[in-house]
């Protein structure tokens, strides 16, 4: 007779076979509570103004999943990671943490810490360097000018003092001079365009100015023409060394630099060739140190309209008509004692100056904004590098000779 084996008994919900009831492992359970005494309890101090209340019926019992937590999933939070993305699943991940603890909500973004003097709409809008627990020292501040204006008076009445010097004493020493601080010029506009990812090619940009300067002292505006025309080619020919990539981008900084300095340059040269040369280079750098001057008083004193406010905000409407109105005096003096020339003369020529001195300003400061850059250089103290002096010389010279040849013809 086959014997049969009893069946086990049927297992029951939280028994074991052996062991007995399970129980949960976790912390005891929390004592029931009992009402206080309060006149025995001590005073509460209220709560910081960072914690939020308490929602309406929420209760400060703690919850089980509080208690034992680590038994019961958290349907919001199924990967029990409510702390952080410790998965890298970030749809489950908790509140974010504050990037910027010190912004109190009112702006998002929050002001910026520190601006520079120069830098795009800092003088509009009134921002300034500040002093930030913990961070890097304050710069010290230069004032509505935006520079060192003891360093840059200083240097300022050097260079005026080197120019006076070789004009009055021998006009050949004003072309070493003016050699000199085109060569400079062109390093530090080159350097400036290499930070910028353009390489334009220095050695035939450094022969070249040398030929215009040298050709337009010689042989007047035909041989300036013929200098430039020849350096083009040669910056042209130089880069095709280095291959097709890039040819047309640094073929054409380099032809930008020839315009620029050296050509621009040759015009004061011109300036100087007749036998009145020396007065008509000295009303042509009179009349852009007057420009610079008027402009910076009135806009010091009266500027509240931005001129170009994306390209140089410390220029204002108010600094241009200061500048037209110094230039138009001081223009009408020189043309008619000086040269001779007609009332409307001295006029034309004031208005004339003023304008391309603040164009040549505006125009090597949008250079700079593309190239984010502050200065040209640093060879100037207060003033940054002999570039960023150039600005405005650079293109009036030009201006000057066409406009002079036509009130004040030799």
């Amino acid at each position: 007779m086959a014997r049969t084996r009893p069946s086990p008994e049927p297992a029951r919900r939280g028994r074991g076979p052996d062991t007995g009831p399970l129980r949960r492992v976790g912390p005891p359970p929390l004592p029931p509570r009992s009402a206080p005494d309060t006149a025995q309890l001590p005073a509460v101090a209220a709560p910081p103004p960072n914690v939020p209340p308490m929602p309406a019926g929420a209760s400060d019992e703690p919850t089980e999943d509080q208690v034992g937590g680590w038994f019961a999933a958290d349907p919001e939070d199924p990967d029990g990671d409510a702390d952080g993305d410790r998965d890298g699943n970030a749809e489950h991940d908790g509140p974010a943490a504050d990037p910027d603890p010190w912004n109190d909500g009112a702006d998002p973004d929050g002001p910026p810490l520190t601006a520079l003097p120069d830098a795009p709409g800092a003088e509009a809008t009134g921002a300034e360097v500040l002093d930030v627990p913990g961070g890097p020292p304050a710069t010290a501040s230069t004032g509505r000018a935006g520079r060192d204006m003891a360093a840059a008076i200083s240097v300022g009445l050097g260079l005026a003092a080197v120019i006076l010097l070789a004009l009055l004493i021998w006009r050949p020493a004003f072309l070493l001079v003016l050699t000199a601080a085109v060569l400079i010029s062109v390093v530090e506009l080159t350097r400036a365009l290499a930070k910028g990812g353009y390489r334009p090619a220095l050695p035939p940009l450094v022969v070249g100015s040398l030929a215009i300067v040298a050709l337009a002292w010689t042989r007047g505006p035909t041989g300036l023409v013929v200098a430039f025309l020849l350096t083009t080619f040669a910056v042209l020919l130089w880069r095709l060394g280095d291959g097709p990539v890039g040819y047309l981008r640094d073929a054409s900084a380099a032809v930008l630099v020839a315009l620029y300095v050296p050509l621009l340059a040759g015009f004061a040269v011109l300036l100087l060739a007749p036998d009145d040369g020396v007065a008509r280079v000295l009303t042509f750098i009179g009349l852009v140190v007057c420009s610079d001057v008027g402009g910076f008083a009135a806009g010091v004193l009266a500027g509240k309209h931005p001129l170009a406010k994306s390209v140089s905000p410390k220029k204002s409407w108010e600094g241009l008509g200061g500048s037209v109105a110094a230039c138009v005096l001081l223009g009408t003096l020189l043309v008619t004692l000086t040269f001779h020339g007609p009332w409307w003369g001295g006029v034309l020529f004031g208005v004339a100056m003023a304008l391309t001195a603040t164009l040549g300003d505006l125009g090597e400061s949008l250079v700079k904004r593309d190239l984010a850059i502050k200065d040209m250089g640093d060879l100037l103290p207060g003033h940054g590098g002999l570039m960023d002096r150039m600005d405005s010389l650079l293109p009036s010279a030009a201006v000057a000779y066409l406009v002079l040849s036509l009130v004040a013809p030799v």
